[in-house]
């Protein structure tokens, strides 16, 4: 399974897509899981994803450490986790069409309400519910895209602030992603030390990228990142909604 041009293609894939996410704190988990699907089954894709995605997170947090809002964090947390429990009692797996169109669109809608009510991660409680959200999303397709930017895009975070929250909080949501999955892999696939050894391999080149990352993050300005954070959000947004319709489409 893992031949020598799949571990480089990996290589490449880790420190890309966790550059692009050390700049914008999103993007680049979208891109991984959609690599790793092409040859792993999803249950393990996901456990990979979280591994990596965990690597990448607590780096870049611990790049930017000074900065974690750690109440937002602790609060996401604690929604992430409750989403957790109540999905460990449901066998509930809604359309996955329906899933991608709805969080492709959330970005949109979410952008063109008025500010006092558009939302914002900072505002009492909405971590939380980022977090309640986040987590069942997360349990459902693996990544959480444009949904979780839309609380972030609109606060008055510095862009270090930003990116450091978001990344510390991520790590939460993808230990739940990794404990849900890796229970539900049956038989020898959870037990094989080449795929654990793999994701290992992975995660360096993930904090490779992430490393590479903090210095252009360093030469932007907030005004900047917060535009081409918007565009990035809405890119993506139409992306998840197009594959939404492609999937009902092809039926």
């Amino acid at each position: 399974m893992f031949t020598l041009p799949v571990l480089a293609a990996l290589a490449v894939v880790a420190v890309v897509t966790s550059f692009i996410s050390g700049i914008f704190g999103m993007a680049g988990g979208m891109l991984l899981i959609g690599f790793l699907l092409l040859f792993l089954p999803v249950p393990v894709a996901m456990v990979f994803h979280g591994v990596i995605q965990i690597a990448a997170n607590s780096w870049r947090a611990w790049l930017w450490r000074h900065h974690v809002k750690w109440s937002v964090v602790l609060q996401f947390g604690a929604g992430a986790g409750a989403s957790l429990i109540v999905f460990s009692f449901f066998d509930f797996v809604p359309d996955k069409a329906l899933v991608l169109m709805a969080v492709g669109l959330m970005p949109f809608i979410a952008l063109a309400v008025p500010q006092r009510i558009a939302p914002n991660i900072e505002r009492g409680g909405q971590a939380f519910l980022a977090g309640v959200i986040g987590g069942a999303i997360q349990l459902v397709s693996g990544v959480t895209g444009p949904l979780l930017d839309i609380f972030y895009v609109r606060t008055g975070m510095s862009r270090q602030v930003n990116v450091a929250t978001k990344a510390a909080a991520q790590v939460l949501g993808h230990l739940t992603k990794v404990t849900y999955f890796a229970m539900v892999i049956e038989g020898p696939a959870g037990r094989d030390p080449e795929q654990w050894m793999v994701m290992g391999y992975a995660a360096c080149f993930a904090i490779l990228g992430t490393t590479l990352s903090r210095s252009f993050l360093d030469r932007m300005s907030d005004r900047q990142f917060y535009h081409w954070t918007r565009r990035v959000i809405l890119g993506l947004g139409a992306v998840y909604v197009a594959q939404g319709v492609w999937l009902m489409a092809t039926r």
